[in-house]
């Protein structure tokens, strides 16, 4: 395990440093980064702006009225000086969203299967078989970046993203698994969708996964779908 000490410290904006604490994706990162969120929040206070934790990095926006370069470089020293995962850390919430595997509704879901030289309910058994770890949020406010997949599923993005991608949508790129939170561009190979809503702005923290949180999908019929208030509108091809 590489040593959280080992970190860099990266100028990305005037009043915005990236805290590198590591160089590969790793579900064993996990804790190391929310330890050092939890340092970093308590170290700037009121001063800090947003932290948005990743795969290996963390970015620190803070206000630059209050503090200026070198004062925010020494907190950030200060803060992860002997760091260790927290107890507690190692595990947030866990979620389990059920999702219809359909073609219909998971157009890529066919064309996955035969290239990887299995049955669609194999697929799909696969997708099931684990829980992932929620690394980070981005892209859209609410997608949430979940991983590892197991490597047999593992697929490139989209050579031609789609324009428009329905809320709920769960699809897979490279080694990563996610729900798209709302009506969106993509080009992630879609399996499926759920009904559950991952982003909702009277929710506390407007995001239903946090990092360090674990998911496991869980296959459903179209008739739970349709109770749970899916929407089963076919996705048409694009012209």
């Amino acid at each position: 395990m590489q040593c959280a000490m080992k970190y860099r410290l990266e100028t990305v904006g005037i009043d915005v440093l990236l805290v590198r604490l590591f160089e590969h994706i790793d579900e064993e990162n996990i804790p190391w980064l929310l330890a050092a969120a939890s340092r970093l929040r308590g170290a700037f206070g009121q001063q800090l702006i947003d932290l948005v934790p990743s795969y290996t990095t963390l970015m620190l926006h803070y206000d630059i009225q209050r503090l200026d370069d070198r004062d925010a470089r020494l907190r950030v020293q200060q803060a992860l000086q002997d760091l260790q995962p927290e107890q507690g850390e190692t595990a947030g919430q866990r979620h389990e969203l059920p999702v219809w595997y359909h073609t219909s509704v998971g157009p890529d879901l066919v064309q996955l299967a035969r290239a990887k030289g299995i049955t669609e309910q194999a697929l799909v058994k696969a997708h099931c078989a684990r829980d992932y770890r929620m690394f980070a949020l981005g892209f859209a406010p609410g997608f949430a970046y979940l991983g590892l997949l197991d490597p047999q599923l593992a697929a490139p993005r989209l050579a031609t993203p789609r324009k428009r991608v329905p809320a709920g949508s769960v699809g897979i790129a490279e080694q990563q698994t996610a729900v798209y939170p709302s009506v969106s561009p993509g080009g992630w190979n879609l399996l499926g969708r759920t009904a559950v809503r991952l982003f909702d702005p009277a929710r506390d923290g407007y995001s239903l996964l946090k990092p360090g949180d674990s998911v496991r999908f869980v296959a459903i019929e179209r008739s739970e779908f349709l109770r749970q208030g899916g929407d089963d509108t076919p996705l048409e091809p694009e012209a």
